[in-house]
This record gives C-alpha cells, sequence and structure tokens, in this order.
C-alpha cells in the first residue's frame, strides 16, 4: 500500500491546490450564510473527490490494472495520455495568466455565490471537485496510481481515503480557520482570496507542468520494461 500512496502523492496536492475552489469557499465563508454554506461546500467537495476515486477504482479493478505488480500496458498508455493533458492545460493557463497590473478574470458564477443555499453550496463542491477537467484528469491519474499496484480492494480503499484527505486539505483550511478564529478570520481568509486569484494561473501552470511531466516519464518508464 505504501507504493500506492507514494504514486498517488502528487497527484492528490495537484487537487489540492486548486485556487478557484478555495477563493470559492472563502467567498462562501463571508456571506451571509458562511456557516451553514462553508462546510456545505466542503462536504460536497469530499464527496466529488471520493465518489469519483471510487467510481474509478470499480472500473479499473475490472480491467487488470496490474500484470505481476506491475502496471498494465494500458495504465501506462493512460499515464503517457493524462500527462499529455495536463501539459495542454498548463500551457493554456501560462497564455491566460494577467500580464503587468492587469486583474485577472473570475467566472462569473463566483457573483452568485452570496445567494448560494447549502444544497447550492454542496453541489458547487462536487462539481468543482469531480467535474473539472484538471481536477478530473488528477484523479484519473491517482486512482491509475492506487490500481496499477494490484493491492486488496480494503488497501485501495485505504489509498482512497488517503487521496481525499490530502485533496481536501486546502478546502477544510479556511473553513476550519473561519470557525476557529470567528470574525478575526475576515482578514486572513481575505488576502489569501486575494493572492489566490492574483496567482491562480501561475500556480496552476508550474504544477500542471511538473505533474504532466512525472506521468509522462513514469509511462515511458513503463513501456520500455
Amino acid at each position: 500500500m505504501g507504493q500506492a500512496i507514494g504514486g498517488l502523492l502528487p497527484v492528490a496536492v495537484g487537487v489540492a491546490i486548486s485556487p478557484l475552489p478555495i477563493v470559492a469557499v472563502v467567498l462562501m465563508l463571508v456571506s451571509a450564510r458562511g456557516r451553514a454554506n462553508g462546510p456545505a461546500f466542503l462536504f460536497g467537495w469530499i464527496v466529488g473527490v471520493a465518489g469519483a476515486g471510487a467510481l474509478l477504482l470499480v472500473i479499473a479493478s475490472g480491467a487488470d490494472a496490474s500484470e505481476e505488480g506491475q502496471p498494465a500496458d494500458w495504465v501506462n498508455w493512460l499515464k503517457l495520455v493524462l500527462g499529455v493533458g495536463l501539459l495542454l492545460i498548463a500551457a493554456r493557463q501560462w497564455r491566460g495568466r494577467p500580464v503587468g497590473d492587469g486583474e485577472p478574470p473570475t467566472p462569473k458564477w463566483m457573483g452568485a455565490l452570496d445567494s448560494f443555499t447549502p444544497p447550492k453550496a454542496g453541489a458547487a463542491g462536487i462539481l468543482l471537485s469531480a467535474l473539472s477537467p484538471k481536477n478530473l484528469l488528477l484523479i484519473v491519474a491517482g486512482m491509475a496510481a492506487i490500481s496499477q499496484t494490484g493491492i486488496p480492494a480494503r488497501q485501495q480503499a485505504v489509498a482512497l481515503l488517503a487521496f481525499t484527505v490530502i485533496a481536501s486539505i486546502s478546502v477544510a483550511a479556511p473553513v476550519l480557520i473561519y470557525f476557529a478564529l470567528g470574525e478575526r478570520s475576515a482578514e486572513p481568509l481575505g488576502r489569501l482570496k486575494v493572492w489566490m486569484t492574483q496567482n491562480n494561473a501561475v500556480i496552476m501552470a508550474v504544477l500542471l507542468l511538473v505533474i504532466g511531466v512525472k506521468l509522462i516519464g513514469d509511462a515511458i518508464a513503463g513501456l520500455s520494461t
């Protein structure tokens, strides 16, 4: 199981370092329904990551992802495709970064966060965690790292739990800060929101570049053995 957790760590961190969901949960926390919407968004995020991961593990378990303890060829090809996909997203993020003192654009839906109810906040958490192209590619890569080891289902479940916890740390942190500091959390959460918004494109470009190159390297190494 150690091999599985070691393989999933980089991509789990990639899911965790998602600036837009962090900005979204901060905006929900400072809204009138912050005490309900923040935890609801976090719950949705966890459900999205764990649910998508569990579904992918079930699919992989029926496709013989491991051959005598080594990744099957189709897993290596999948890693290659995922790596290329992440590099393409990284290039798009880099090209879209703000130049000079320009204000980075934010999605229009963020303007409606103040009016969200807890069910809508939970649904937003699910959508941003499991259905965004970048996160979906990373979750697939993480589940491939687990399934390729051929470990039993119980150990796969533990590895999925570890993946979900790591992938949720960055969204959980603002919620914990909000409940721990109360009104005093407004200043640090505001600074976090501004920094994440301004550096979103650069953070994602560098992160996806590193993970994409790693997946491509792992795929080439696996296919050449």
